[in-house]
């Protein structure tokens, strides 16, 4: 097993090395500027890597992306393979990126917030205090004179 500092050098390694590839060297329309490298995992042992990506625009060109992708995986693995000078190299798996979605809902989740405080505010702008303004009892008070005489 490699060490984590090792894995994590090559993982940086092959996200520059297949985002490079793919703005310069690979020449299907499919994968075109609209696809960004994201992130990159590499497994304990060197043998496998993740690739993660995201694609501007619609479900289409994501089915575009993918298709894209897993046939220039050859490609973009020989790029790697030179690159890295490693006695093996890692089989590339290509994996949409969750984060737009995950974005996209924790912004919706944030505006229903805001409708939320917003509704609270205006129904509490002409409110007034259940109690009087000061709740507490002072000494020497109507409250004392009163528990006295009982």
């Amino acid at each position: 097993m490699a060490d984590n500092a090792r894995a994590k050098k090559l993982a940086d390694l092959i996200r520059e090395v297949v985002a490079q590839k793919l703005q310069r060297g690979i020449k299907d329309p499919r994968l075109g500027t609209h696809v960004t490298i994201t992130d990159t995992r590499v497994t304990g042992d060197l043998r496998e890597a993740t690739v993660f990506y995201t694609v501007y625009g619609d479900d289409e060109d994501r089915a575009s992306a993918a298709a894209g992708l897993e046939s220039a995986k050859g490609v973009l693995r020989s790029a790697v393979g030179a690159a890295a000078g490693t006695k093996f190299t890692p089989t590339l798996t290509f994996v949409a990126d969750a984060l737009p979605e995950n974005a996209r809902t924790i912004e919706d989740l944030l505006d229903r917030a805001r409708a939320s405080d917003a509704q609270v505010r205006q129904a509490s702008s002409g409110a007034k205090y259940a109690g009087e303004a000061d709740p507490y009892r002072k000494p020497g008070g109507e409250d004392d004179e009163d528990a006295a005489a009982e």
